[in-house]
């Protein structure tokens, strides 16, 4: 007797796996990333995909350009993304073989990926992957100015941004940032290196500012390489007002200082400035005030002037970086309006400070004129940006041309 045939067992057919798999190359601790399903190529063999560094590093590391190969076929579309959903733009070359970003990818960030592609007969076939880059081993920061959100400030007043570590590629920078204004102000930024030491870059109108313009910063930094692999890790957003005109003339040769409103003489001030010697001589050139910082003390050798003075003032009205204030000066109350006998201040009565003080806001330009022994202020001594005339500060742009 024949034993009984074996049953026939009809085998599920195998399904082909994803055509199209993207194999990153990525080192620890560089970029994770995770793989989505792919569909399958209708016709033909599957296309290969792989991720790397635009340089040809096979690990991806914050801040390489990234780079999509396919080897078996070509990429019709590749569409990276970050959280916010803003595409990493790049483009296809080498005959659709390869995809490279246009800008580098940016630390802790997740990015999303989705390529489609095409093999010799036709067949096409799309996968999801995702990456995250780790964080930035080096992190830059700024302080900007003026520095209360929804601020009024005065004419002169520039948007300025100082660094806490060298910006080594400027140019990198200054196209991340955008000034807006609602009435279309004409302005540049200007690289200057602030009297601190520290890189600092200013965007100022080519004509002191209308009054009661809306001004808005969008310093879209958030990845960006300042230079040397040294990052920022967020965006910044500055939001002022410009107040109405307010313009302090320093003369420094009839010892007088008028108050103008809105191009209205309102008053005229007597005052006495620095010695006239190389030494004391108060500064000429056009200072937006800097701060308004009350009582204060001042001490000469914080100034290099030896044991001079050490005195508390109030009504302190900062005008450079290197300490010259105008400020109430009542042990010189005599000589206001007779002598410069000061030690480079703008020394005023208690009354005529007190005013003044009450009128005057951040921003507000005191233009110093007359005859003085130290002459004109560097540009980098406090915000100096209208020391330098608009040709030359549109010079000072790391950019082209910049708005």
């Amino acid at each position: 007797m024949n034993p009984a045939p074996a049953p026939h067992r009809h085998r599920a057919p195998r399904r082909a796996r994803a055509a199209l798999a993207l194999v990153p190359l990525l080192g620890i601790g560089a970029l994770t990333a995770c793989g989505g399903p792919a569909a399958s190529a209708t016709k033909g063999a599957p296309v290969r995909v792989s991720l790397s560094a635009a340089n040809g590093v096979k690990t991806v590391q914050a801040g390489d350009k990234l780079q999509v190969s396919a080897s078996g076929g070509t990429l019709t579309q590749v569409v990276v993304t970050d959280p916010k959903g803003r595409r990493l733009p790049g483009g296809l070359g080498d005959g659709g073989r390869v995809w490279t970003s246009h800008e580098p990818t940016v630390p802790d960030t997740r990015y999303s990926v989705v390529a489609e592609a095409r093999n010799a007969r036709g067949g096409t076939n799309t996968v999801k992957e995702s990456l995250t880059t780790a964080q930035a081993d080096k992190l830059n920061k700024l302080v900007l100015s003026p520095g209360s959100q929804g601020a009024t400030v005065g004419v002169a007043q520039p948007v300025s941004i100082t660094f806490d570590f060298p910006v080594t590629d400027k140019a990198a920078v200054e196209k991340h940032l955008k000034v807006t204004t609602d009435n279309g102000t004409t302005g540049a930024w200007g690289w200057v290196k602030d009297w601190s030491g520290k890189d600092r870059v200013d965007w100022r109108p080519k004509e002191y500012w209308k009054p009661g313009t809306k001004v808005g910063l969008r310093a879209a930094l958030n990845g960006v390489d300042s230079g040397g692999g040294r990052y920022f890790a967020k965006d910044y957003d500055l939001n002022f007002t410009i107040g109405a005109s307010h313009v302090i003339k320093v003369d420094l040769d009839t010892k007088h200082l008028t108050f103008t409103e809105n191009g209205k003489e309102v008053k005229d001030i007597p005052f006495s400035a620095g010695k006239p010697d190389q030494q004391h001589a108060t500064w000429t050139g056009i200072f937006p005030l800097m701060a308004k910082e009350g009582t204060i003390t001042m001490n000469s050798e914080t100034v290099g002037l030896g044991d001079a003075y050490d005195r508390t003032v109030r009504d302190a009205m900062k005008l450079t970086s290197s300490g010259t204030y105008a400020h109430a000066a009542p042990w010189n109350a005599g000589k206001v309006g007779r002598t410069n006998d000061s030690s480079g201040c703008i020394g005023l009565t208690d009354a005529d400070a007190d005013w003044l003080y009450s009128k005057v806001r951040v921003g507000d330009p005191f233009e110093v004129t007359g005859s003085s022994e130290r002459g004109r202020a560097a540009e980098n001594n406090g915000l100096g940006d209208w020391m330098v005339d608009w040709p030359q500060w549109q010079k000072k742009s790391a950019l082209p041309s910049s708005s």
